[in-house]
């Protein structure tokens, strides 16, 4: 059985050897770099629709078109 996601779950999580922040509320998810307060925030809505592959495929382009 699972739990409805109705307040704030906070976790940590080591990256690369960096720690961020891992929030889940029921708005959707946000990343932040340990100690800091401006990360990166993705609705559940924009996760779904495919919107979060779609902008990461489009930062990969432009990445690839500078170099």
């Amino acid at each position: 059985m699972t739990t409805r996601l109705e307040k704030e779950i906070k976790r940590e999580i080591e990256i690369a050897g960096a720690l961020y922040t891992v929030t889940m509320s029921p708005e959707g998810v946000r990343i932040v770099p340990k100690g800091r307060r401006k990360g990166r925030e993705m609705s559940w809505q924009s996760i779904l629709s495919g919107d979060a592959e779609l902008a990461e495929q489009l930062r990969i382009s432009v990445d690839a078109y500078q170099r």
